[in-house]
């Protein structure tokens, strides 16, 4: 107590001082309404500053909940939009749905190497199977290769392996998607005939012709073409839709038809 007295004593000119200049200001503010506009301006400037700076950092701290709720929801859509052409399925009925579709995050991303794969963050308890198609906000990425219990590894379409079906959009021209690993920006379509008048900029889809991926997933886009060496079919850059190198997102694709279809098919061909 004796050093809080000590302390007072010792600064008490300066307090006193302090104390006088808030009564002057006090007593100019009360008498001048100039004074009193720049006062109460100034007050709701620093209170407005100070709720705006709590609001930013509670939307910062919101941002991983609100793109959570985005994922959701696109996730929705994009079921709905596989299904539209099934004119009998309700939109909204996910038990008659042919293709479902989920949402997981890349834990690991690969796109310079021969052989890339990237590891999701969902596995066998979260409905993930092998062969399951895997897309982008923007487009294709792979296929679903190796599955555990939380966690899968998707062979990207910048692999060797990989060969999936595609076809120029708006056309029923189909081909084969694979990639020659100079560029992780380019894949490449071969097997379209020479007969099919082609466009630089021309949108490339998923053909469908396969039960992993619905018909017109997007893909990319026509970057230059030239025909193979016997003259008779076209092999073209394909630009991907997809930033290979800035992947987070991911939706995986299950068609419900997928097994019945392809035993039907094995039991066809023997």
């Amino acid at each position: 107590m004796q050093r809080i007295i000590n302390f007072v004593l010792r600064y008490r000119n300066a307090f006193l001082y302090a104390f006088f200049a808030f009564i002057a200001l006090v007593m100019t503010i009360r008498s001048h309404s100039y004074h009193q506009s720049k006062f109460f301006n100034s007050s709701r400037w620093v209170t407005g500053s100070i709720y705006g700076a709590g609001s930013d950092v509670s939307s910062y701290f919101n941002l991983q909940e609100e793109n959570k709720r985005l994922v959701e929801e696109n996730q929705q859509l994009r079921r709905i939009l596989f299904n539209a052409q099934y004119d009998s399925i309700e939109p909204l009925d996910s038990t008659l749905a042919v293709y479902q579709v989920m949402n997981a995050k890349l834990i690991k991303n690969s796109f310079t190497s021969p052989r890339n794969y990237v590891t999701i963050d969902k596995g066998e308890e979260d409905g993930v199977h092998q062969d399951m198609g895997v897309i982008t906000t923007d487009g294709i990425l792979g296929i679903v290769e190796n599955v555990s219990n939380g966690f899968a590894t998707v062979q990207s379409v910048l692999n060797t392996k990989s060969n999936i079906n595609a076809k120029i959009k708006g056309t029923e021209y189909f081909g084969s998607l694979i990639w020659d690993t100079k560029d992780y920006t380019l894949v490449q379509l071969v097997d379209i005939p020479r007969l099919v008048p082609l466009v630089v900029g021309d949108t490339i889809v998923t053909g469908g012709m396969s039960s992993i991926f619905p018909e017109n997933v997007p893909i990319g886009t026509i970057k230059k073409y030239d025909l193979n060496d016997a003259k008779s079919f076209y092999n073209i850059d394909v630009e991907l839709f997809s930033d290979m190198a800035n992947i987070k997102n991911v939706y995986l694709i299950a068609n419900k038809d997928k097994e019945e279809i392809e035993e039907l098919e094995s039991r066809t061909i023997e």
